[in-house]
């Protein structure tokens, strides 16, 4: 190291436009045995508000073109989104020195610090200056979006039929506009709004929000009705006659159209644009209208929800995957609600929340409720191992899994 280094005393406070550089040198460096020698910039000093940023090739294009941002609140992590994912920021330190270098050219010797009587003709030995020694850089990993918040967000005032929002900002508290979303949650645009998409979540006068189950129950209901006061099949009901129809007894298009897309898929019939309901989404929500009361024996629930159930679609147990458990309580068999919707996003949270509602699970009644988990680089298998603790009595016997 050069010399002039030890000697040189810091000057913070001072702006690196000019005063010497010398990036450019450090990277022409070529051939085994090349050397630079170094030196104090005029403006070395802490430089806090500087940090190292490791990247991986992949990033470079976003991070070049101002396409990520930094999310989190002052008591959360932060995460850095691009455009379509969320990587963890973790700072690792290193013991080696690593020396911030700006651009512009080597320093001569004449201009360094200590050396103002040197020959300024030597420039042989042209050294690099340093504004900052970093103790270490922030490291990206991919990571899953952070939407549990998003989901306690949004159920902290879902929209009900007939209500009024009012006019002063007093009205206005508990709900949260895409930009709020945004700064709230650590997710990027697209993790955010698929999991806005996931939860049936829809924007009313700007602002994001789920619907009441309850006004969910009610305009389905009516959507029903009307199919059979109309002739309305149940694979074809035409969208314009659907929504004039529901508008005239009061419902606002808005939530009559979001019920239509939550049920049922678009789809052209006689050059006529009609939805096509869902039999499975129908079906699950009659369901879980029926175990609303509570825990049921399954004989009672199986009665009660075929005969609540539009005429023409079937019900089938299959249906109910991840929302509901069973249990063998003597001779019969008893059901309650128990859906994946309502479990934790982070796996360390789902499975500790599985666990306390049953110490031990069989896989087939385990597995509805972890395949929805993601995260980056991490298999279900890996999952598994890492939060359960496998046992199998016998090798034809179905394996057992209990908290690790």
């Amino acid at each position: 190291m050069d010399a002039a280094m030890e000697d040189a005393e810091a000057q913070p406070g001072t702006g690196w436009d000019g005063g010497g550089g010398g990036a450019d040198a450090v990277l022409g460096l070529t051939g085994d045995g090349a050397s630079l020698s170094v030196c104090y910039h005029q403006a070395f000093a802490p430089h806090d508000d500087l940090i190292l940023l490791e990247a991986g090739d992949d990033l470079l294009p976003d991070l070049l073109q101002g396409r990520v941002t930094v999310r989190g609140r002052p008591e959360e992590e932060a995460v850095l989104c691009t455009p379509s994912a969320t990587y963890a920021m973790k700072f690792v330190g290193t013991s080696n020195s690593m020396f911030l270098i700006p651009p512009g050219e080597a320093v001569a010797p004449s201009l360094r610090p200590g050396h103002a009587n040197e020959d300024a003709t030597t420039t042989s030995d042209a050294a690099a200056s340093i504004i900052k020694v970093a103790p270490g850089s922030i490291e990206l990993v991919r990571t899953a979006p952070r939407l549990d918040k998003l989901r306690r967000l949004l159920r902290e005032r879902p929209y009900v039929l007939d209500e009024d929002l009012g006019d002063g900002s007093e009205h206005k508290k508990g709900l949260y506009t895409w930009e709020d979303l945004c700064v709230l949650v650590q997710a990027s645009d697209i993790e955010l709004l698929d999991g806005l998409n996931s939860l049936s979540a829809v924007d009313i006068d700007g602002f994001w929000r789920t619907v009441d189950a309850n006004s969910v129950n009610t305009v389905l209901d009516m959507i029903l009705h009307n199919s059979v006061l109309h002739d309305w099949l149940l694979n074809a009901m035409p969208e314009n006659a659907v929504l004039s129809v529901m508008e005239s007894d009061g419902f606002t298009r808005k939530i009559v159209a979001h019920c239509l897309n939550r049920f049922g898929t678009k789809v052209e019939h006689e050059a006529a644009s009609c939805w096509s309901l869902d039999e499975k989404l129908v079906c699950l929500q009659f369901a879980q209208r029926a175990l609303s009361a509570g825990k049921m024996k399954l004989n009672s629930f199986m009665d009660k929800w075929e005969r609540s159930i539009p005429s023409g679609m079937r019900a089938d147990l299959q249906m109910l995957e991840g929302e509901v458990l069973y249990e063998k309580l003597g001779a019969e068999t008893w059901v309650h609600a128990f859906s994946v919707a309502d479990l934790p996003l982070t796996p360390a949270e789902r499975f500790a929340a599985l666990f306390r509602e049953r110490p031990r699970w069989e896989w087939k009644d385990l597995q509805p409720f972890i395949r929805d988990l993601r995260v980056p680089g991490t298999s279900s298998e890996g999952l598994l191992i890492k939060y359960a603790r496998r046992t199998q009595p016998s090798a034809d016997a179905d394996p057992i899994f209990t908290s690790r």
